[in-house]
């Protein structure tokens, strides 16, 4: 590679990473590698087709200002698109992508396979819930896009899993593993792709399941001695949706099949959607060889919605449901119900339920009653900036001095005490936790939890500190 052409790649990237959100830069521009500069040409590779539309789509503006900063108004911009695997035994055909005219963009030539339409498929054996004649999805139609609200907590995965849809197997977003704690949309999302993938595409093949109910599937056919069948029967599906993927954890058998079903459909560029309660690096007794190919396609956070999105969320609810309800009261709720979705729309069932059994209009006062039993009766997760503030009051600092790059030692020890405690009290993975307590990597996050177990069982005044902000954060 020249260093010529990795050095202008990386002035631009210097513009690009000031002028978008960490997530964006990274899931977009860190895959990008320089290969060439030519004059005024610049060559850069990416790794599939879909990855070059999205910047094209997305940050071609970007793109072209940060490259003129560098090569001056002549620059233009190439792309060589890597197909890094070869599917199956198909001879591909050579399509090439036409150069746009608004950005002084190059043109490249990509391999794509050519697609294969499946006949009808057939159930080789029986599977308890799945039909013997045709497969089933297991979709649930009410969980869709429209009813699936965008924000910023969303925002990545959401995006992503329309790309999926519209064109499943084929982007670099393969595997699509969608993370995050309890009641936060994951199966929904999940639902919302296979639902919008049959819409699309009706000849394709559709199937959500657990992986408690894999797991039980795979053991039930080790009984009747027909595993052979088991994995012919996932391995030719064409989008296979598998939620609560985490459950495999310490299942060695049920990883073994999951593992060689994975790699026929990854290489015959069928669709995998995963859903996880945790990010790929914080999965306990998976192995190895499975979570790496967990992280061959993008891993996208669901993050507790703010707020902005929670009263889009209930007037949505409310709209769907036909109800009409006070601004201030829809204020109210999007204030005082913060943990999850789950939980926002339990309570405005019970809501409305009350207030239609008992035949009263939708007051303020009956809001406050509803919330103050629902909260009571619902185990609440405490949130990583209410952990951060009791922390830093605690040693009596302010949050952005606890977020700050300083190595002070008392301020180090209560940034890792807040890491300790988020990692305690929430469903966050690591990443996400170490990016909202100062934008530290999940390593980090990591050693502080060890500092802080060390110091507590060494330290009878650091062990005090561990005991009053627990107390803190538990009453």
């Amino acid at each position: 590679m020249s260093e010529t052409a990795q050095s202008v790649w990386n002035s631009c990237l210097a513009f690009i990473k000031d002028n978008i959100t960490p997530q964006a830069y990274k899931t977009w521009f860190e895959p990008i590698q320089a290969v060439k500069l030519s004059d005024k040409a610049l060559s850069i590779q990416v790794p599939s087709k879909f990855f070059y539309e999205w910047l094209e789509e997305h940050y071609v503006k970007l793109l072209k200002v940060s490259l003129n900063r560098v090569l001056g108004d002549q620059a233009k911009l190439v792309y060589v698109i890597r197909m890094e695997n070869t599917y199956g035994n198909k001879q591909p055909f050579t399509e090439k992508i036409p150069s746009t005219n608004r950005t002084n963009h190059g043109s490249q030539e990509v391999d794509v396979p050519i697609k294969n339409k499946n006949p009808e498929l057939k159930n080789p054996f029986i599977i308890p819930g799945i039909r013997n004649v045709k497969i089933e999805s297991q979709l649930n139609p009410s969980y869709n896009f429209d009813n699936f609200l965008e924000g910023d907590s969303n925002r990545l995965a959401r995006s992503a899993g329309l790309a999926v849809a519209n064109k499943p197997g084929e982007t670099s977003f393969n595997p699509l593993l969608i993370f995050g704690g309890v009641g936060l949309g994951k199966t929904h999302l999940a639902h919302s792709i296979g639902i919008e993938i049959k819409d699309k595409y009706p000849e394709k093949t559709v199937l959500y399941i657990s992986a408690e109910k894999f797991t039980q599937q795979y053991i039930e056919s080790v009984k009747k001695n027909n595993r052979n069948d088991f994995i012919h029967f996932y391995q030719i599906i064409d989008v296979l949706i598998v939620d609560d993927i985490q459950l495999l954890s310490g299942k060695a058998g049920t990883q073994d099949v999951f593992f060689h079903i994975f790699n026929h459909l990854h290489q015959n560029r069928k669709q995998v959607i995963l859903t996880s309660d945790k990010a790929p690096v914080d999965m306990q007794d998976i192995e190895q060889r499975l979570l790496s190919r967990f992280k061959w396609g993008l891993s996208a956070e669901l993050q507790q919605p703010d707020n902005d999105t929670r009263v889009s969320i209930i007037k949505n609810k409310l709209y769907r449901d036909g109800v009409d309800m006070p601004e201030e009261i829809v204020e109210f709720l999007a204030n005082n119900i913060k943990t999850n979705i789950r939980e926002l729309e339990g309570a405005i069932i019970s809501l409305i339920a009350h207030s239609s059994f008992n035949k009263k209009d939708i007051t303020l006062e009956l809001a406050k009653k509803i919330v103050d039993n629902y909260v009571k009766n619902t185990k609440r997760e405490v949130s990583i900036d209410y952990i951060q503030k009791v922390v830093s009051e605690y040693f009596q600092m302010d949050v952005e001095t606890l977020q700050s790059k300083t190595r002070k030692r008392h301020i180090v020890q209560a940034r890792q005490l807040a890491m300790f405690f988020a990692k305690k009290f929430t469903k966050a993975s690591l990443a996400s936790i170490g990016s909202q307590i100062g934008k530290r990597d999940h390593a980090t996050v990591l050693h502080a939890c060890k500092t802080v177990d060390n110091l507590a069982s060494t330290d009878k005044q650091f062990n005090k500190f561990v005991d009053d902000i627990n107390k803190k954060l538990t009453l």
